[in-house]
Formats: C-alpha cells, sequence, structure tokens
C-alpha cells in the first residue's frame, strides 16, 4: 500500500440505519448497511428502538466493513462519524463509538454533517467501463431530498456550501410517506407511491402546489389537499382508493415533483449555475430522476445522479466527507457531543 494512501473508516447513525464504510482515497472499499425491520409495525421510526438497535448493530457492521475491505484496523488513518442533524440516541452511539475507537488506535476524529455527506456522496469514485464517472464541478447546485430535509444547496467547494432554499415544514421524504399512510400503504411508503405511480396516470387528479418566497418548500398543505381530496371520494365510493391507487399515487408523485423542479430551475436561473445533482433518499425515486434527465436536456444541464447505495443513508458518503475535512486538517477531540439540529 502506498503511502499516499489515505484510508477512512466512516461510521452513519443518524436514524435506523447503522452503517459502517472504508474508503481508500476516494475509492470505496466496503460499505456495510444494518436496517431495522422493528419501526414498520408502528409506521415510523422509534427513537428508543432505533438507538437501542444501534447499540447492538455497530460492532457487527464495523467488523464486516473491514474485513471486506480486506484491511486491518491498524491502516485506518482516521474515523469519521455522523454527528448531526438526526435522531438523538442514535447519534449518540455512533459518537460514542467513534471516540473510542480513535482512542483505542490512537487515530483522528473527524466530525461530519450528514446532509454534507448526502451531497458528497457524488466525489466517490464509481468505476464505469470507460473509466471513472464524471464527477461536478464547482460550483453546481444540489437539490437534497430525503425523509427529514428538503434543501437546495450552493455548492462552491468540498467544504463550502450555503443553502439557499429549504421546506418551512414538511419535507419531501415526509410528503411521501404520510400520504403513503393515508393512502393505507405500509412503511416506508415512499418507495411503494413511486412504484404504484410508474403504472398510473399522472394527469388523473390535481393536487395543491403552495406557493412560496425565493427557493423555499412547503409541503404541509399538499398533505392536508390530499386528506380532504380521500375524505370527499370515499364517501362517494369506500373502495376508492383500491380502485384508484395507481393513478393517485402517479399524480401525487408528479405534484411533489413539479413542487421540487420549479424552485431547482429557479435557483439554477438566478445563480446562473448548469451543473445540477439530486442526492438524498428520496433522490432515488424514478420519478425525480427521470425528470433530472429530462430537465437538464431541456434547459442544457450537466446533471449528476447517485447510485442507489450511496441515496439512502450510508456510511460510504460519510467515509468521503470526512477525507475531505482531514485532508483540511479539521479534527475533532474527545469531548465533542452529537448535535440532533447540525446545519450544513
Amino acid at each position: 500500500m502506498s503511502k499516499k494512501d489515505i484510508i477512512i473508516l466512516g461510521i452513519e447513525s443518524s436514524c435506523d440505519d447503522t452503517s459502517a464504510a472504508v474508503l481508500k482515497n476516494e475509492a470505496i472499499l466496503s460499505n456495510e448497511i444494518a436496517g431495522q425491520k422493528v419501526h414498520e409495525a408502528y409506521g415510523g421510526v422509534v427513537p428508543e428502538l432505533a438507538s437501542r438497535a444501534h447499540q447492538q448493530n455497530i460492532l457487527p457492521v464495523v467488523d464486516a466493513a473491514i474485513k471486506n475491505a480486506k484491511i486491518n484496523k491498524e491502516d485506518i488513518d482516521a474515523i469519521a462519524f455522523t454527528r448531526g442533524p438526526g435522531l438523538l440516541g442514535s447519534l449518540i452511539v455512533g459518537t460514542s463509538f467513534a471516540k473510542s475507537f480513535a482512542l483505542g488506535l490512537d487515530i483522528p476524529m473527524v466530525e461530519v454533517n450528514h446532509m454534507h455527506g448526502h451531497v458528497l456522496a457524488h466525489f466517490i469514485d464509481e468505476p464505469t467501463n470507460d473509466g471513472i464517472k464524471e464527477k461536478p464541478s464547482f460550483p453546481f447546485i444540489c437539490l437534497t431530498v430525503s425523509g427529514g430535509h428538503t434543501q437546495i444547496v450552493l455548492v462552491r467547494d468540498f467544504l463550502d456550501m450555503e443553502v439557499v432554499g429549504t421546506t418551512k415544514d414538511d419535507a419531501a421524504g415526509e410528503a411521501f410517506d404520510k400520504t403513503a399512510k393515508l393512502l393505507g400503504l405500509p412503511y416506508p411508503g415512499g418507495p411503494l407511491i413511486d412504484k404504484h405511480a410508474q403504472l398510473g396516470n399522472q394527469e388523473a387528479y390535481q393536487f395543491t402546489k403552495p406557493e412560496m418566497a425565493d427557493f423555499n418548500y412547503s409541503f404541509s398543505g399538499l398533505k392536508t389537499n390530499v386528506l380532504q381530496f380521500l375524505q370527499r371520494e370515499t364517501k362517494k365510493d369506500k373502495d376508492f382508493v383500491v380502485h384508484n391507487l395507481n393513478d393517485i399515487c402517479a399524480s401525487l408523485q408528479k405534484t411533489i415533483i413539479d413542487i421540487l423542479f420549479d424552485k431547482l430551475i429557479k435557483a439554477t436561473k438566478h445563480f446562473n449555475i448548469n451543473e445540477v445533482a439530486i442526492a438524498g433518499g428520496v433522490s432515488a425515486n424514478s420519478g425525480i430522476r427521470k425528470r433530472l434527465t429530462e430537465e437538464g436536456e431541456k434547459h442544457n444541464w450537466k446533471t449528476y445522479i447517485p447510485k442507489f447505495e450511496y441515496c439512502t443513508d450510508n456510511a460510504a458518503m460519510i467515509a468521503i466527507t470526512g477525507r475531505y475535512h482531514y485532508l483540511n486538517g479539521t479534527f475533532a477531540d474527545q469531548s465533542i457531543s452529537p448535535m440532533a439540529r447540525l446545519k450544513i
């Protein structure tokens, strides 16, 4: 192994996925994720159950990441961990592990903002038939969409980002999951809406598109609109949802995507930027990925879509972000504590 190689162990524990990844320079050697099925029965993540599961999962997940990367723990130059935002109990598990691991091996720690990680997942080396997949050039705009966040981020450099637009209430991921619950779909409902939407008519129904200033979003009104729509229609036909599920999902998904892209297009014009990326768990949605490609062709954007495994919460994105902090010499110390709310 060359002396110039830098190996980072990444730890992600912000919500209900326990993940560990090993990064060598900008290439992922392993990316292990342990999910938590226990939350399905409750229709959403239960924080106390999540933190307990993290405690059970973190050691075997880290062990698997190191073994599958075919390295020894002594080869690791630094450990990067998610400090926030996220569920406090879950973050405590990851942060505490990182402190112990760093102390035991006498290596530095690097704190990572979870949302920062989603954006920089685009800089993980992804081999293609022609070499390495092209990465965004600075500056670029990233639409970051997850269960808890919806943001338009102006990315000037690896460690220089500004949120120029955000949701003022629910995130787009919440809109998917909460409306899915109204439709009787199990948790997590977002992927199921996407699945049914591909079989439906997206022009079948019209839903609310809130008016928000600048590049900001709002999705709470849409959720209320869907609830009232379902109440009204099921009074006429108690099996309305069953008979029209695909069309409802298609129309709902189109509405959410329209809201997202109306502001994204506005932001690209305002900042005169044609490098555009998507990130976050909801960027796995087939409609969003298709729409980005279409808008890219229409507006002459260079577009960047992450691999599915780097969309949802994962430690690979924490490791790559940790690499840039490591190169910048920004390290954490043993007094650090997690933060449930943490801005980019």
